[in-house]
């Protein structure tokens, strides 16, 4: 186990109508604020309503930020650093999902930089001053609205990178499990494979005698297991939505990551497939991770393996070998039960720009902890996710 420091501010309103303490959290912040917010769907299940009858009523002078796409990109960035600073605003709320918080991240680091908000992710500047940040959590799979991350798309480069830093984590974190009770099946089933991705890469990690955070995670597992199914076709059963909205959280908060470094390649093959093709981040997580583990899968990473086929799929047997590939059998089949695309075969992407792809995910160096990968194995592992061999 790793040395660690661990601070997680956000303070979570979790529960049935818990936006009624938004009036309360927005007291404590200049009342010139930033609404920012995706497509209609808030508009269409009330939330949107809500909020703004709680500024009203709180005489909060606020601007709108809309239409924020999934993906989140820098030109909704730019924007919105531009209205922020026309109009002095000083305080961002972000209702939506992850794309929306990212976004606002983006914009709260950004508002008090000089130089281009870009300059963060690619990690030649360091963030040293941001707005304060709030969030209603609307769809559940990224865990931004409490940890310290953002993930942005540059159009103009199709690079799609993260930046981490504490001044990026959200003040607090309004969760009401009933928000996402009109979250579609296809976006259900890819917040499901994304937050399992996420407990995945911080499970199968270089670092030996992680014994009590390696049991947490299978926990994490095994309720996104259990209600993984269950919200995808019971979309109004709250235990499930609850569920997997906590479990969201906990596995990206920082809390289980503590004393690990994680692997986080399958995250950036995925994020390149988001940012050059424009697929659902969690659908192409659902795609690569099944073949990032059968290439993984080695001598040295042997034992994390049979740990995980047993203490997750209760696997059984004595032939290590055979038992790790059982555990990565299962969740591949986890991953199909939920619908999900299997190949990048079907997600139309062209064999041919596969080497593209594979170029740009190591654009900043090679990538993962238990195997680094470099151009040549990224693309073996695009090669055998795009017919599913």
């Amino acid at each position: 186990m790793l040395d660690f420091d661990l601070v997680i501010p956000t303070r979570i309103y979790f529960g049935k109508n818990k936006i009624d303490r938004l009036a309360e959290e927005i007291e404590k912040y200049p009342n010139k604020i930033l609404f920012a917010y995706g497509k209609e769907s808030i508009k269409k299940n009330g939330i949107y309503t809500k909020v703004i009858e709680i500024l009203n009523e709180n005489d909060v002078s606020f601007v709108e930020l809309g239409g924020i796409p999934p993906n989140p990109t820098l030109y909704y960035v730019q924007k919105g650093i531009e209205l922020c600073r026309k109009n002095d605003l000083q305080f961002i709320l972000a209702v939506g999902g992850g794309s929306v918080i990212d976004c606002s991240k983006a914009i709260a680091a950004g508002v008090r930089y000089e130089g281009d908000v870009w300059d963060f992710y690619l990690q030649t500047a360091k963030i040293k001053d941001a707005l304060p940040i709030g969030t209603i959590l609307t769809i559940v799979a990224s865990g931004s609205e409490t940890n310290e991350g953002s993930v942005l798309i540059n159009e103009s480069t199709q690079l799609k990178l993260l930046v981490l830093n504490d001044l990026l984590r959200p003040k607090f974190a309004i969760m009401d499990p009933t928000y996402t009770f009109t979250v579609s099946k296809k976006l259900t089933a890819a917040g499901v494979a994304d937050i399992f991705s996420h407990i995945l890469e911080i499970y199968f990690c270089p670092e030996k005698n992680t014994y009590l955070q390696d049991r947490l995670l299978e926990g994490l597992f095994k309720t996104c297991i259990k209600f993984g199914i269950i919200a995808v076709n019971e979309p109004n059963n709250y235990e499930a939505r609850a569920n997997l909205m906590w479990t969201s959280s906990l596995a990206l908060n920082g809390f289980v990551l503590s004393g690990k470094i994680g692997d986080w390649a399958s995250h950036m093959i995925g994020h390149e497939l988001s940012a050059m093709y424009g697929i659902t981040h969690g659908i192409g997580l659902a795609i690569i991770t099944p073949y990032w583990m059968e290439y993984t899968l080695n001598e040295t990473t042997l034992d994390k393996y049979v740990d995980f086929a047993k203490n997750v799929w209760e696997a059984k047997g004595d032939n290590k070998i055979e038992i790790a590939k059982h555990g990565i059998a299962k969740t591949k089949d986890f991953l199909k039960s939920l619908e999900l695309p299997t190949t990048l075969r079907e997600m139309g992407i062209q064999e041919s720009e596969l080497e593209k792809v594979a170029k740009k995910v190591v654009n900043l160096g090679d990538i993962g902890e238990i195997v680094k990968l470099n151009e040549a194995k990224v693309l073996n592992i695009l090669r055998n996710a795009y017919g599913g061999k």
